[in-house]
């Protein structure tokens, strides 16, 4: 908790809020890029 609280005070509010919604939502981009193959996957086969 106290280095977020570092990050804050070094960076700036705008910046570490920034960064962790680019971190969080890195994840879900990954989970999203896989479920749009697999239903490409699927959509070809039933062709």
């Amino acid at each position: 908790m106290e280095s977020l609280i570092g990050s804050i005070a070094n960076l700036g509010f705008p910046i570490v809020v920034s960064i962790y919604l680019l971190t969080r939502i890195e994840g879900k981009l990954e989970a999203l890029t896989a479920s749009i193959n697999a239903l490409t996957q699927v959509m070809t086969q039933k062709k």
